[in-house]
């Protein structure tokens, strides 16, 4: 039915350390059917490669370019957009290594700062957000974010995400972030249909979020499924009904795209 495969990974794949039952059988399928298959992560706390290491290591064999998550998204974008940026950084340390071995210059110097890229950071301080207000207000540099999450999951519960960083460098510069490079952002759902060079039609997005992975599938004209293991459920589903937001499969869980769209 479908070419290109495009998953989202925490939630949908796996949840912390764990493959969702299913998972690896589908994605073997898939690939055994000759469907491409990507992944999709807006966490920036690692790199492609270390995504792949992990689901290799969960048992679903992956290759770095199979990855697409927000922080090479964001590396991508500003190579194309801002090659000789100086860049301020919050974000924790493989994302600032990552945009280092890009080439960028990263300073804490308010007026040397050409961006202020935010990401997750579990290390966001009054420090973190005196440097970007001054660059910012003062000296008029970018604001550009990774992702717009509000949280993220982890085990059993959730912890703020990227959404609370925007927020609180929002509020004092008066400054709305200019660009969000990851889910729901065309610019990421654009670098995955360039690893598989498909077009949006022959393509399906399956996440675990309305707001995020189903939107974005939706706004890019490609179709959508949801799974019920992770921060969406039923009920969340039934609010959704009849909006923009209402995915064209709904799966409790990853084991049973096998059943419906192999074939």
């Amino acid at each position: 039915m479908f070419k290109g495969f495009i998953f989202d990974l925490d939630g949908t794949i796996y949840r912390g350390d764990q493959l969702i039952p299913g998972a690896e059988r589908v994605v073997r399928r898939l690939r055994e059917n000759r469907r491409k298959v990507v992944f999709l992560s807006n966490k920036p706390l690692q790199t492609r490669d270390d995504y792949a290491s992990k689901l290799t290591r969960l048992g679903i064999p992956t290759q770095p370019d199979e990855v697409i998550n927000s922080t090479f998204v964001m590396t991508h974008y500003l190579k194309k957009n801002a090659p000789q940026a100086r860049l301020f950084v919050v974000g924790e340390t493989p994302f600032i290594e990552e945009l280092k071995g890009a080439g960028f210059a990263i300073t804490e110097e308010p007026q040397e700062i050409d961006y202020v890229v935010v990401a997750f950071d579990r290390t966001f301080d009054y420090r973190k957000l005196n440097i970007s207000f001054q660059a910012i207000k003062r000296f008029g540099a970018h604001f550009v974010a990774t992702n717009p999450d509000r949280t993220c999951p982890v085990g059993g519960g959730e912890v703020p995400d990227c959404a609370g960083m925007i927020a609180a460098i929002e509020a004092v510069t008066e400054k709305k972030v200019e660009v969000v490079v990851g889910k729901p952002s065309p610019i990421m759902i654009q670098a995955a249909l360039e690893v598989m060079r498909l077009m949006p039609e022959n393509c399906i997005l399956i996440g675990d979020r309305l707001e995020t992975d189903i939107r974005m599938g939706k706004d890019s004209g490609m179709a959508t499924g949801i799974v019920l293991t992770g921060v969406t459920d039923e009920k969340t589903l039934e609010e959704y009904k009849h909006t923009s937001f209402q995915p064209d499969f709904v799966f409790q869980s990853i084991a049973d795209v096998e059943n419906l769209l192999i074939g």
